[in-house]
């Protein structure tokens, strides 16, 4: 295919990962005012956010093991009508469990998008072409993550926060006709459709229950009954489903998977480039608001610094790992970039310089890019043909597994570090209340309540208060990402170094399916046939 023949193929993938990006960035920004408005609390908050990981880590070996059986096109027009119709709902949420709700259906669109994507790309592109590609993907999504929380901000201050989820229904609707008119990709399969159900409730079980542990052990306690059973179960669960996926003739994740060391290593460092991804972005948005007294716009413009960091650096690095064929240092390098970032990002205060808070950022975000797709790339790399979906679905999955699991811890940290220091500054609070007289009541309801403060609107005495209290809750959550960080070093500087091969996952196919009528026909004569690359290529 040509450069041009093969943007057009992608051109509608591409404009349905911005889609879901958008829909997903936009609200991170409104959230400090959408959760209040809807009568949430700080609880409500972390599980709008994560209810929406959680199906999406759900959801996403499910449509990788779908797409390695049926039609991977009409698949990803499901996928992207399930997530416009979810964007509907959510902007029509009259409380907080409504939109967690819709929220839960996005991430079952949106695990179908991701998972989708990153499968036809391979169906399109060999290994060593992907990298350039891949890169344009990485530079949606960047554009996508600045462009979500200003959009979010400032439609919030215009028309309402609502908008933040009709915005997702006319560029969805434009992404399905683009998709069904340019994406033409051939599938050749053998496979006879086989639905792991079992596997599916078993994963859903003990994912849902660790999160909802995860979520609420600071007010459960490590050691109470509620963690006991919830635990237990998903420890239950798991084992459960690890079992079924080993006798099940379509296994959800095949366990196989993991013999394959590039896959279980790309998994570990997975994990903590989710953290990165989708816990600093939530928190980061609370830290602008709440700590230092932004608007919903102002903070969405102020976290440029980390969507330009992941611009810059996927697409510069998916061009020379396209021309070089190399890509071992790059992902190094990306992971020490992330290790700097979340160690610098977990020291922020009150009245850090907005410089220094743009530097971490831009840190963070360009060893993100750079080591986000190209795991996936590797992946896939030396994945069956016959098992692209399920292995890139696989990353994706226990990335976002990571994300879900450490937003909720985040949170968790968060609310316990900003509950015990405001108790432990109770005299400062009550005297800064006590000043204000009447409109001092209003501000200590809203504390006891635990609703997220907006602190632009308070007077400056208790403003301040809330803001260095904030910044340090911040700060300690953002520690959760450190020795993440670190693990994702060790887990890529340990890949094994495989060259990237230069054939596509249809062109792969096809070689193996001569091979194997090749073979037969060799069992079935007795003879051996020496075939010569002119031979065959004519």
């Amino acid at each position: 295919m040509s450069h041009r023949q093969v943007l057009q193929a992608l051109s509608g993938l591409m404009l349905a990962m911005f889609c879901s990006m958008v829909s997903t960035t936009v609200v991170g920004t409104s959230l400090p005012i959408i959760v209040p408005e809807l009568g949430g609390s700080q609880a409500s908050y972390t599980w709008v956010v994560t209810m929406t990981l959680l199906t999406t880590a759900i959801s996403t070996p499910i449509w990788g093991k779908l797409a390695d059986l049926i039609n991977r096109k009409n698949l990803m027009i499901a996928a992207l009508a399930i997530f416009v119709l979810a964007s509907a709902g959510a902007g029509l949420s009259q409380n907080s469990e409504m939109l967690i709700a819709f929220r839960a259906f996005q991430g079952i669109g949106g695990g179908g998008l991701a998972a989708l994507s990153q499968v036809l790309m391979a169906d399109i592109l060999s290994p060593r072409e992907r990298g350039k590609y891949m890169g344009l993907f990485a530079a949606v999504m960047a554009v996508a993550t600045v462009g979500g929380p200003l959009l979010g901000g400032v439609l919030t201050d215009t028309v309402g926060w609502r908008w933040n989820f009709y915005v997702g229904v006319p560029l969805g609707v434009i992404a399905i006709i683009v998709l069904i008119r340019t994406l033409k990709i051939e599938q050749i399969r053998a496979a006879k459709v086989r639905i792991d159900y079992l596997g599916i409730v078993l994963l859903s079980v003990a994912a849902g229950f660790l999160l909802v542990w995860v979520s609420n052990v600071s007010s459960y306690g490590w050691m109470s009954w509620e963690t006991l059973y919830m635990v237990g179960i998903a420890i239950l669960a798991t084992v459960a489903f690890i079992v079924v996926e080993l006798k099940v003739a379509e296994p959800l994740i095949p366990l196989t998977l993991f013999r394959n060391r590039t896959f279980t290593l790309a998994v570990l460092a997975s994990i903590s480039i989710g953290v990165a991804m989708f816990g600093t972005s939530v928190y980061l948005a609370q830290y602008m608001q709440i700590s230092r007294g932004y608007g919903p716009t102002e903070a969405g413009l102020l976290t440029i610094p980390m969507a330009a960091g992941m611009l810059i650096s996927s697409t510069v690095i998916g061009q020379l790992v396209t021309r070089s064929g190399k890509w071992k240092s790059f992902l190094v390098t990306g992971a020490i970039l992330m290790v700097a970032g979340t160690s610098l990002l977990s020291t922020l205060q009150y009245d850090t310089s907005l410089w220094l808070v743009g530097i971490y950022m831009f840190l963070l975000g360009a060893g993100t890019g750079m080591t986000m797709q190209n795991l996936v790339l590797i992946v896939q790399n030396t994945s069956a043909p016959q098992e692209i979906g399920v292995a890139s679905a696989g990353v994706n999955f226990f990335r976002t597994v990571g994300g879900t699991t450490g937003v909720a811890v985040m949170g968790s940290v968060l609310a316990t570090s900003m509950a015990q220091q405001l108790t432990d500054r109770a005299a400062e609070v009550s005297a800064a209340i006590a000043a204000l007289g009447e409109k001092g009541k209003a501000i200590a309801e809203q504390l006891a309540s635990g609703a997220l403060p907006t602190t632009r609107d308070m007077p400056e005495g208790i403003r301040l208060i809330i803001e260095d209290a904030s910044a340090q809750a911040i700060s300690h959550a953002f520690l959760i990402g450190v020795p993440l960080a670190v693990l994702s070093l060790i887990a890529i500087a340990f890949l094994p170094n495989i060259p990237l091969i230069k054939q596509n996952n249809v062109e792969r196919v096809r070689e193996q399916l001569r091979a194997n009528e090749l073979a037969v026909a060799t069992a079935e004569t007795g003879s051996v046939q020496v075939v010569r690359p002119e031979d065959d290529e004519r």
